[in-house]
């Protein structure tokens, strides 16, 4: 990346290192003794070596057959995924989970969705989340967890929106690494996924179904089998590789999980550019890479795989198979350094995480601090509900209130996505529930389901106020159609809103959605909120902000356009969703979100970064000063006053504009460099400090 000058434009914009607490002293259910009880018989064993040593002196004890077994996985019984065992050296399976939006095994915390997680624009709560998720897949047998996902938001048409942190490679690379460290301190490794370019999981044209909600293309769905990222090096490095980076030199992963498509027509599981030049070489990467789930059912390229790709194949061998990596070292197609190299790094990932010196996580759902866990869903979602129009409806007054309409087909039921991202609560709260416990007995709620909207309408008009719950749904495998409220088929929820609004004057619409939905109808309404995919507690965090225990902190990780066409890839199949050969080409380059926005002058409904408050904010004394330790950056300063009658959160956040070197330089008009949530009484005023380091300051 070339270095920039010094001088740069700061606009302020108003709307740990890792604990491997590792170890034999991890808490949980235990049952066989640990892979390592004699370190004299198995020198591999000691532990005053390093993760390195000791996996070269196991490797080194490893027979050519064992290497080849331990490239792939093996049985995980009620697991996602496991390694193989090697019984002869004492070696058994280590297991993973899905996790993204909690633990996919059994019954668990479901949480809000990491969409929700990136708009408190809080490290601490993406901290807390990762731990929250690590600590139930250590207590249901887990070595590991396949999680978080950070794919950018390039199209909100992708199916997996709701699944990652959203636009903004700043945000979501300082929301991966606090993640990944919080998952990590509870002595599971995270595996962040997918590496790289994988931001679309197939185009749909039919609406037709195969689930009630799933989308079914018309023989292009799951096209991320085998679509072509086409990107150029300086977008790749901006946009979509900066929170891998933070992954690996910050948070230091265990695992990182390549993806399904290729890249610049490489597979990116076999991308010598990707995975051994920056990955490996330029980052100093140590630990696995392993695939995605049955990734080579299309390219089954063993020797390419082998020579520059990842180390691990799941769940069960294809292009690693005994037979194919075997004649591709015969061949003199791949070599021994190179199977080494890969076993070497799933056995350092092991070592490093204390598999060895302890004994092996048992699944009991009895250890699990369901109470606890589900205060800490409620809390990140309380956080990340981000309130887009208020004029005077909200929040409501329980001790004025006398009658509430609630309405709507996400009223009365668990919100959440598809996919590996979908959890099967312990528990959960609707917000009619919620709302219910939260308004008491002095206020009659009354329900409708809006499958009628002239008779929902009625129940509006009788009540004081009525709040309209719509929603969308996203799956992984499928993208849906379009941003409408009604893509896929969910009815028509736009038209139940402009019907009930026109009933009811105090009408507050709550999007429980993935990602950004069109709102036609957002002039009408007198408050409009987005509560995102809420978690098991979401009932009872939204009732907490509808009357006004929580101030609505959440801003947007993404931007919500006007109108579909103004999305940064609409009106060009090579952009989205690809030419007849499946290449995507990323035309827009580094314009991407709120930068395309701002690029090309379009107004959106409501911009990245955006969200309001309970009370009001004033900000003063900016204050710009080079960095003081002789380090190329600067430090920025100004005060932030609660200017409110009521407590209440804002976050500060920085935008840089950089100058354009060249004419051929696009620059975004403004990029993300600093963020801080703030908290603050009535009057009472914070000084902020960000600082800008020498890399905000280039490109």
């Amino acid at each position: 990346m070339m270095s920039r000058s010094e001088r740069r434009r700061a606009s302020w914009f108003v709307v740990l290192a890792t604990a491997l607490s590792l170890g034999a002293g991890a808490p949980g259910a235990t049952a066989a003794g640990a892979p390592c009880p004699d370190a004299g018989a198995h020198p591999w064993c000691s532990r005053s070596l390093s993760p390195d040593a000791r996996a070269g002196l196991l490797l080194r004890a490893l027979t050519q057959d064992e290497k080849i077994t331990l490239l792939s996985g093996g049985s995980a019984g009620n697991h996602t995924g496991a390694t193989q065992a090697i019984d002869r050296v004492g070696l058994p399976p280590a297991y993973v989970t899905d996790g993204p939006v909690g633990v996919r095994q059994g019954s668990a915390t479901a949480m809000p969705t990491p969409m929700a997680g990136a708009a408190t624009f809080d490290p601490s709560l993406a901290f807390l989340y990762g731990k929250t998720v690590g600590n139930e897949a250590r207590l249901k047998g887990n070595d590991g967890v396949l999680a978080p996902t950070v794919n950018m938001m390039r199209t909100p048409l992708n199916g997996r929106t709701f699944e990652a942190f959203g636009e903004d490679p700043f945000l979501v690379a300082r929301t991966t690494a606090s993640w990944i460290e919080g998952a990590q301190s509870e002595g599971v490794f995270a595996t962040v996924k997918h590496f790289a370019a994988n931001n679309q999981e197939g185009e749909d044209e039919t609406g037709a179904t195969a689930m009630p909600g799933a989308i079914v293309g018309a023989g292009q769905q799951d096209t991320r089998y085998v679509e072509n990222s086409i990107v150029d090096e300086r977008t790749l490095r901006e946009i979509y590789l900066p929170q891998f980076e933070a992954a690996v030199k910050e948070a230091h992963t265990g695992a990182v999980m390549c993806s399904y498509n290729r890249l610049n027509s490489d597979w990116a599981c076999a991308n010598q550019h990707l995975i051994g030049d920056i990955l490996k070489h330029e980052w100093g990467y140590r630990n696995l890479v392993m695939s995605d789930w049955v990734f080579a059912s299309h390219h089954a390229e063993t020797a390419k795989h082998l020579n520059g790709g990842m180390d691990l194949e799941m769940p069960f061998p294809q292009a690693y198979t005994p037979a194919l990596v075997s004649a591709s070292l015969a061949t003199g197609q791949s070599n021994q350094a190179a199977l080494d190299d890969h076993v070497r790094r799933i056995l350092r990932t092991l070592f490093a995480f204390g598999f060895f010196d302890r004994p092996a996580y048992t699944d009991d759902d009895n250890q699990i601090d369901t109470a606890g866990h589900a205060q800490d869903a409620q809390r990140i979602e309380e956080s990340a509900i981000t309130l887009l129009e208020n004029r005077g409806a909200l929040p409501l007054d329980a001790g004025k209130l006398k009658s509430l309409a609630v309405i709507g087909p996400y009223a009365d039921k668990f919100v959440t996505g598809g996919g590996s991202g979908n959890v099967t609560p312990f528990s959960a709260v609707s917000a009619l529930q919620g709302i219910k416990a939260r308004a008491g007995s002095g206020v009659t709620v009354t329900s409708d389901d809006g499958s009628d909207a002239t008779r929902a309408a009625g129940v509006a008009k009788a009540a004081d106020a009525a709040v309209v719950f719509v929603g969308d749904y996203e799956t992984e495998g499928a993208d849906r159609r379009c941003l409408s409220l009604e893509c896929p088929d969910q009815g028509d929820q736009d038209g139940l809103i402009d019907a009930v609004a026109a009933a009811q004057p105090n009408t507050i619409v709550v999007l429980e959605t993935g990602g950004p939905v069109l709102t036609p109808w957002r002039d009408k309404v007198a408050a409009l909120v987005e509560a995102w995919y809420p978690g098991e507690q979401g009932g009872a965090a939204i009732a907490s902000v509808l009357f006004g225990d929580v101030d609505p902190g959440g801003r947007l990780p993404v931007t919500f356009p006007r109108q579909e066409s103004d999305l940064p890839t609409a009106g060009d199949p090579e952009k989205y969703p690809g030419d007849a050969q499946q290449n995507v080409r990323y035309k827009e380059g580094v314009l991407v979100g709120y930068r395309w926005y701002d690029a090309k002058g379009i107004t959106p409904a409501y911009p990245f970064g955006f969200g309001l408050s309970y009370t009001s904010f004033a900000y003063r004394d900016l204050a710009v000063s080079a960095a003081g330790d002789g380090s190329t950056g600067a430090t920025v300063s100004f005060d932030v006053t609660n200017a409110g009658s009521r407590a209440g959160t804002d976050v500060a956040q920085l935008y840089l504009a950089l100058p354009q070197p060249a004419p051929d330089v696009v620059q975004p008009p403004r990029q993300l460099k600093g963020f801080q949530r703030v908290t603050l009484d009535p009057g009472e005023t914070r000084r902020v400090t960000m600082r800008v380091d020498q890399r905000a300051l280039s490109y």
